[in-house]
């Protein structure tokens, strides 16, 4: 999961069976339009899908991506959001260019969450050339606004909205049901519909990964990570980070700051700035969307996993690696469906084998044994998605949370609410 609205966390049990992503607010909504040029054949992104297997440590997607994670709302059980029928939406315009609109609650340059969509957005583009023509509204603020916008984009003429922040579910189950002519495609939230489809991935194996360059790179086994709210999805992801630190460092030890917020770049950079001054050597972060954790630990000389992009160019000296995210793998071929009148509403839960998930490039902080271990265990988690959760697992108050040779399943996985024994700090309750 990841986002959610006014600081309220979502009930646990609406976490059961998919992948929910909840997203931070925004504000001064803004759009842009992009399309070929008339007569183009734009040829498809070096980012975008072309054969079977991701390179490990390179940030790229992986190549022939297909949509075998991707399941029919008939073909799911009810408890997880399955219906009765997937019927055929023909979105697709009579003629002319498809139209295609992304709604972000961050602007595009926030160099994280929203920045990672628009990157596949652009990739979208590339890909269809003059088929297509995409628009974007950023910082748009969950609530009633997000249904008017909506609204506007279809008076537009577009057919096909991807909507990208939790808060905006609500409002765009009832213009849904409003024009079931149009498809909608949701990252990331729970709710299904027979025009609305909901897409996510398998982060926290590349938490995993990412968290066994963090614990490699520590000298003290003392390290920091920095959360935003603490929903199943940030949950899972500290805990994978923490186990995948263990696996480097069987000693290590992790602290957790709770920021209660998904984009505040100076409370992301003070509070890093807080865990490196208590003595912390090496620093990650899950549902945080700037790289402000970045610039601290760069000033300081701290290692660093980022998240949600690839930001090496940028934090190079500390830089490890980071779950990098590549919306494109699922909206290429989901916008190729479209085009070939063959769309129906269903879940997504993309992974590494599959390119939807994937490291950044290796940092030079990073020791050839290290790359050597990830990699062995990346293909491990391509062949087994969420194996890194197989017990024994004990949770930080000494009680077993997952028992010797059983594993995690995913809707267990998707309502997690333990912090693995290692782990300083505790889940605070709603209300805090």
């Amino acid at each position: 999961m990841k986002r959610m609205t006014k600081g309220k966390f979502v009930p646990v049990l609406l976490t059961a069976a998919l992948g929910i992503g909840l997203v931070a607010c925004g504000g001064d909504d803004s759009s842009t339009s992009t399309a070929a040029p008339a007569g183009s054949e734009a040829p498809a992104s070096s980012d975008a899908p072309a054969g079977t297997d991701a390179p490990m440590g390179t940030d790229a997607p992986a190549e022939g991506a297909t949509l075998a994670n991707f399941t029919a709302w008939a073909d799911l059980p009810a408890e997880a959001g399955g219906l009765d029928a997937s019927p055929v939406v023909d979105c697709a315009p009579a003629d002319g260019p498809l139209k295609a609109a992304w709604i972000y609650v961050g602007p595009t340059q926030d160099g994280g969450w929203t920045q990672a969509h628009d990157e596949a957005r652009l990739a979208v583009q590339e890909h269809f050339g003059d088929a297509i023509e995409t628009t974007y509204k950023e910082n748009v603020p969950e609530g009633p606004q997000v249904a008017q916008t909506v609204e506007d984009l279809i008076a537009d003429g577009n057919t096909v909205i991807f909507g990208t922040s939790f808060g905006f579910q609500d409002q765009i189950m009832e213009v849904a049901a409003a024009h079931p002519e149009v498809c909608f495609e949701f990252a990331t939230g729970y709710k299904s519909a027979a025009n609305v489809s909901q897409f996510y991935g398998a982060a926290e194996d590349t938490d995993f990964l990412a968290g066994m360059a963090a614990g490699a790179a520590s000298k003290t086994g003392n390290l920091g990570y920095l959360a935003s709210f603490p929903i199943p999805e940030v949950v899972r992801g500290a805990n994978a980070w923490t186990l995948g630190a263990q696996v480097s460092n069987p000693d290590a030890t992790v602290k957790v700051v709770w920021l209660n917020t998904w984009f505040d770049p100076a409370a992301e950079r003070k509070a890093a700035e807080a865990l490196i001054a208590e003595g912390v050597d090496a620093l990650g972060q899950k549902g945080i969307d700037s790289p402000s954790t970045g610039d601290a630990a760069l000033a300081a000389g701290v290692p660093w996993s980022g998240y949600n992009r690839d930001q090496s160019e940028n934090y190079g000296a500390v830089w490890l690696t980071a779950t990098s995210y590549h919306w494109d793998v699922y909206e290429i071929p989901r916008i190729q469906q479209i085009l070939d009148h063959a769309w129906v509403a269903g879940d997504y839960y993309g992974n590494i084998a599959d390119g939807f998930v994937n490291l950044g490039k290796f940092g030079e902080l990073v020791s050839a044994d290290t790359k050597a271990a990830i990699e062995a265990k990346m293909a491990e988690l391509s062949a087994a998605p969420g194996s890194e959760f197989t017990g024994p697992i004990m949770d930080n108050t000494g009680k077993e949370a997952l028992a010797a040779g059983v594993t995690h399943t995913h809707g267990e996985l998707m309502s997690m609410q333990y912090l693995v024994a290692g782990i300083d700090g505790e889940i605070p309750s709603s209300d805090q």
